[in-house]
């Protein structure tokens, strides 16, 4: 009886939508994406995480011919960073704040459409949803506001919603004392403070589904001076704020929690290093914070560190890989002495049990925001003449890390796919400028890997910050705070860097494109020979992935800062993307879904 509903729902189901009823995706099927040609089954098209697609209809000779073949309109305009996933013919997305849609991938119609609705008005960390994951007839997404939602695939319709957390747990840090009376940040908007949400997007893998939660490590963000511009400051606010990060794992067909690792623990002041694991010096003075840790011996029960993507999964290992954001307070540490374990880490646990394998922290202590927040991806490096299987991650830092996914060793990493200036600089009254700023370097944007060719892709941006200390002074029963900002600097500029890292020769730059507008979006990669990227003013381009040449160009209309995918419908190569913007770098918002295929 089961199986005849289920070929009566897949022959309605194919007659609505168009595309014919396939094999269901099962755990099979999302181990083996990588092989499928015409499918976009997981977030980063497999569980690699390389956005590189076989499909080579569109390459570097027919490119110049592409245009637009359907436009979706979410009818919501807000910052918008999905990745669509297409499985046999439909295309599932997640809109801003959460809401879902499944449309036909090879005419743009929609199929149907979850609205979700809020628990909470006030959220962490803006509308940004960064897309779903799908498994046995069900559509995953994790909310704005906490929570993770099953949906039925065909109609769209709940089968079961859990709290990942509650979002009042975090405590606010919006006391407009921070921003300092008087001075240029004192009347600027809040767009984010520290609060509970989740913005990547899940996975499903071996039956679970992995979601992680965000905000936990905010200070507050503040608009910038004048539209246009990107986020005015980053401040910290000194004091116990947040609550640990975490990701964790669920029963895809119940939502029961099977694990939790917690992104900072009990002893997360670590070895109280002096220098980053690959030897650069920070400027901490040691002593005193040894001396400052029994006062706070329960700051790491605020400590933070966010999860800003879906991790890489080495089947093969039962590894999970995903990085870790900042410690809380942000950019301020007189609370927090140590070296804050886990955040601003790229970690491996267990699948299974999510017990920690290995850790690499970027940057012991924090105090620059440079989360790790660029999804890794795994791939296979040659050293020594010897095969060695690596995950490699583009930091906020301007650097390209490569480790051995086995033990975290670092192979190497790359040359600096960004400027860097007064890098681990502390603040001062007058401020000092960084290099890049907390925005990074190669901010949430994910990379592509093509390993035939040896080279990764980096969307990454130069955004030089202003990094000052604040002393507000005590104001009646309120006491004196302190404060941390990071601001952009009106008058210097700011852009982007389109990057090819050379895996074969550990870490060189083989070319590189310089973009009138900082990139924040994401890349894909093609046996096309062909690199894909959007811009903020609402270009989506292709580049030879071999010389980084500029070959095709389509205006949007608005930000494209969501990475793009490509996938294939009744033989035909389709490349789609969102283009809705970034409301935080001051890109043009809409709400579109465009996808472009070669003419008819």
């Amino acid at each position: 009886m089961h199986r005849f509903r289920t070929l009566l729902l897949c022959a309605l189901f194919s007659t609505l939508a168009g595309p014919a009823c396939a094999e269901p995706i099962t755990d099979r099927r999302l181990k083996a994406a990588g092989a499928d040609e015409s499918n976009w089954l997981v977030h980063g098209r497999d569980y690699t995480n390389q956005r590189f697609s076989p499909l080579e209809a569109i390459n570097t000779g027919s490119v110049k011919s592409l245009v637009p073949k359907w436009i979706y309109q979410t009818g919501i305009s807000a910052t918008f960073q999905t990745t669509p996933l297409i499985a046999d013919g439909i295309m599932y997305l997640s809109a801003p704040f959460s809401h879902v849609i499944a449309v036909n991938a090879e005419t743009g119609r929609e199929i149907w459409r979850y609205e979700h609705k809020r628990k909470t008005e006030k959220l962490c960390c803006g509308p940004a949803n960064r897309g779903v994951a799908i498994s046995e007839g069900l559509v995953f997404v994790a909310t704005i506001d906490a929570r993770l939602v099953a949906l039925d695939a065909t109609t769209g319709k709940v089968a079961w919603d859990i709290a990942l957390a509650e979002p009042g747990e975090a405590v606010a840090t919006e006391d407009k004392r921070a921003r300092g009376e008087g001075n240029v940040l004192s009347d600027r908007a809040v767009t984010g403070s520290t609060g509970v949400g989740a913005a990547s997007a899940p996975l499903v893998y071996d039956g679970k589904v992995f979601a992680g939660i965000t905000g936990v490590g905010y200070g507050l963000h503040l608009d910038a001076a004048r539209p246009g511009m990107p986020l005015g400051a980053v401040i910290g606010v000194a004091g116990r704020y947040g609550r640990p990060g975490f990701l964790a794992a669920y029963d895809a067909k119940t939502g029961a929690k099977v694990w939790q690792f917690d992104t900072t623990q009990k002893g997360w002041e670590g070895e109280f290093r002096a220098t980053t694991p690959d030897g650069v010096k920070l400027p901490r003075d040691i002593e005193a914070e040894k001396a400052a840790a029994e006062k706070f011996s329960d700051a790491w029960k605020y400590g933070g560190g966010s999860i800003w993507h879906s991790p890489a999964v080495d089947a093969e290992r039962g590894l999970l890989f995903f990085g870790i954001g900042n410690p809380s307070p942000q950019s301020i540490g007189d609370t927090r002495p140590g070296d804050n374990l886990f955040t601003s880490s790229l970690v491996a646990v267990e699948a299974k049990t999510g017990k920690l394998v290995w850790h690499y922290q970027q940057i012991p202590h924090d105090l620059w925001g440079y989360d790790v927040a660029s999804p890794p991806a795994l791939f296979d490096v040659t050293i020594d003449g010897a095969t060695v299987p690596a995950v490699g991650q583009a930091s906020k830092l301007g650097w390209y890390y490569v480790h051995d996914r086995r033990d975290g060793k670092l192979l190497f990493k790359s040359e600096a796919f960004v400027p860097q200036s007064n890098l681990f600089a502390k603040p001062s009254l007058e401020g000092v400028e960084i290099a890049p700023g907390a925005a990074g370097g190669s901010n949430w944007s994910p990379t592509a890997v093509d390993e035939k060719r040896g080279l990764a892709y980096v969307a990454a941006l130069h955004l030089p910050m202003r990094y000052v200390i604040r002393e507000i002074p005590a104001d009646g029963d309120k006491p004196a705070i302190k404060t941390s900002a990071f601001e952009t600097i009106d008058g210097v500029e700011h852009w982007g860097t389109l990057t090819a890292i050379d895996l074969k020769a550990s870490g060189k730059i083989a070319w590189q494109q310089k973009t009138g507008d900082p990139l924040i979006g994401g890349v894909l990669a093609t046996a096309g020979g062909l690199v894909f990227t959007g811009e903020g003013k609402g270009d989506l381009s292709a580049f030879d992935a071999s010389s980084g040449n500029r070959l095709w160009s389509f205006n949007c209309g608005a930000g494209v800062n969501a990475p793009p995918v490509t996938y294939a419908v009744g033989g035909k190569q389709f490349v789609a993307v969102a283009a809705g913007g970034n409301q935080l770098f001051g890109f043009r918002q809409g709400g579109a879904v465009i996808a472009f295929g070669l003419p008819d």
